[in-house]
């Protein structure tokens, strides 16, 4: 049976896995050499430079009384200062605390008093949403503040409130101080989950889980000094700061961070910083795909693209379109690393997520009431335990409780739904708590999405549980799904004529009965969709439902329409 065996990592002493050190020897070795790139600023940083300005800011946050350990929060779009914040707390031992930008009122509140942060990073914009809450995070004590076009009023609001404020650019022109670097050992970050349940946690991720993370990115995609590596993701998210930029770091290659993704220039940003390896969450993949063609396709850099997950029925053509050499995959948590990587450049049976990476992790599938080992073949709940120390979180930060819980019988349980083949390969089937059961067959929610999100003129799709009307039908298949045209009678798109597309492409019973057209999914602030919500919508009024070949709500057809 098959694992994963490519995973070596660049610095081989454990005790150097940390950022501070990654800067300290690029910006030793190649000092010259590009580490960041933001277009939309037409910023670059060599190595040189970066760890300058790192040092410089970091020297701001301690001269404003920051001690060693003390959480810094960001709350801030993409750009070189947030970039130039988090190498700071890097370099001086703080911990850096990323806030999603579209969080307000309750959100907001519970990260701000569960990590207590006595500093801050924040974008102009945001400014109003802390003054709305102030009296409920009053643990920061001092702002500083990014300009995007009213930092002065930003700043007068703050202060207004009682709070001590300034512009970003005061740390940037701090002193370097006399730094005590963190060890691997250390809390680096704190990242949250996406909250689709419950209240988000703040998974605690020491400076050795950051790098390994970062390492394994290195590793499958197979980075190098001379590679540049774009990502349009969130910085709050993990998939651009420790799967992209940092990963770029720890090869000495360039990260280009660009504000936010755009399916239409997709390729344009390719090619215009001569990008090498990129990234796609969800739906991106799909987004670019859509794209009409262009005679220009093929010339660009790019010769690795990291999809999770990757979107099998399209592949091939994508990498011919783009003149792409390999499509990679991992599966993984933040609080795990990825303990499942798919070999570069390697043919993978369709669906697959990878193999165990099995010299850095113990993983099992078993079942979630008894934490029995399934057999082979069977779905089970994905549990992990690393073998290196410090390459897992530390557990949620400031909730005792939940840790235990997902860590008990000393296993992290991942609550997704896996299955294993006899050669080793992992296929992600649904999270367990969105699987669903139709007359007896168990249905994977996220391989009907896949397959709808296969049709031209479907953009997004959600596909959920509602009550069946027979007998122990359990349930009926209902997908959500926002289309590029307008649907219904007279519209651009059939809602039947989806359903039928689904014909051949999933088993018969898994083909949803209800299509619902959404003008946008419920969504958590971390754009992960609620699909609680969903299932608590049912089956409202204008849901066409294939058995009826009719909408919901509509008048039962004639017999003569019928026929």
């Amino acid at each position: 049976m098959r694992t994963y065996r490519e995973l070596v990592p660049t610095f081989p002493d454990p005790q150097t896995w940390t950022l501070d050190q990654v800067l300290r020897h690029h910006a030793a070795i190649r000092p010259d050499a590009l580490a960041l790139e933001c277009p939309e600023e037409d910023f670059t940083l060599t190595y040189a430079e970066g760890l300058a300005s790192a040092e410089r800011v970091a020297g701001g946050l301690l001269d404003a009384g920051a001690v060693f350990g003390d959480r810094v929060m960001v709350m801030a779009a993409n750009s070189s200062r947030f970039v130039r914040t988090w190498w700071a707390t890097a370099v001086a031992g703080l911990v850096e605390v990323p806030v999603n930008t579209n969080y307000e009122g309750e959100f907001l509140r519970h990260q701000v008093t569960l990590t207590t942060p006595r500093f801050a990073v924040v974008d102009d914009v945001h400014a109003q949403r802390l003054a709305a809450i102030a009296e409920q995070i009053r643990c920061i004590e001092h702002l500083w503040v990014i300009d995007t076009g009213s930092a002065a009023e930003a700043i007068a609001l703050l202060r207004a409130h009682g709070w001590q404020a300034d512009p970003w650019d005061d740390l940037q022109a701090s002193a370097p101080r006399q730094l005590t670097p963190p060890s691997p050992r250390d809390l680096g970050a704190i990242f949250f989950t996406s909250g689709t349940t419950g209240p988000s946690k703040g998974v605690a991720m020491p400076c050795s889980q950051l790098y390994f993370f970062a390492q394994e990115v290195v590793c499958f995609t197979r980075l190098t000094s001379a590679d540049v590596y774009l990502t349009t993701t969130p910085l709050f998210h993990g998939n651009a700061q420790f799967m992209a930029a940092y990963p770029a770091l720890l090869a000495g290659g360039r990260a280009v961070i660009r504000s936010k993704f755009s399916a239409s220039r997709w390729i344009d940003h390719v090619r215009d910083s001569g990008v090498t390896v990129t990234n796609f969450v969800g739906v991106m993949m799909d987004f670019a795909w859509k794209q009409p063609p262009r005679p220009d396709d093929l010339d660009n850099r790019l010769r690795c693209v990291y999809a999770a997950p990757t979107a099998s029925s399209i592949v091939e053509e994508f990498k011919a379109r783009y003149g792409i050499e390999a499509f990679v995959d991992a599966f993984g948590l933040t609080e795990t690393s990825a303990p499942i990587i798919t070999p570069y450049g390697e043919p993978r049976p369709p669906g697959a997520a990878g193999l165990q990476a099995a010299d850095w992790f113990d993983i099992r599938l078993v079942d979630p009431e008894t934490d029995r080992e399934v057999p082979l073949g069977e779905v089970g709940e994905l549990v992990v335990r690393p073998v290196a120390p410090w390459t897992c979180s530390l557990g949620y930060y400031g909730m005792p409780e939940q840790t235990v819980q997902a860590w008990r019988n000393l296993w992290f349980h991942t609550g997704d739904a896996l299955r294993k083949d006899a050669d080793g390969w992992f296929y992600f089937v649904d999270r367990y708590k969105d699987a669903l059961r139709r007359r007896g067959e168990n249905i994977s929610s996220y391989e009907v999405e896949q397959a709808v999100l296969g049709h031209p003129d479907v953009l997004e799709c959600a596909v959920v549980g509602v009550p069946a009307d027979v007998e122990a039908g359990e349930d009926e298949v209902l997908a959500a799904v926002i289309v590029s045209g307008e649907a219904g009678p007279g519209g651009t798109v059939d809602p039947a004529g989806i359903l039928d597309w689904c014909v051949g492409r999933i088993p018969a019973f898994a083909i949803p009965r209800y299509l619902r057209v959404v003008e946008a999914l419920p969504k958590t602030p971390s754009e992960k969709v609620r699909k609680a919500v969903l299932r608590e919508d049912g089956i409202p009024a204008g849901t066409y439902d294939r058995e009826r070949g009719a909408l919901v709500g509509a008048p039962e057809p004639s017999p003569e329409e019928q026929r």
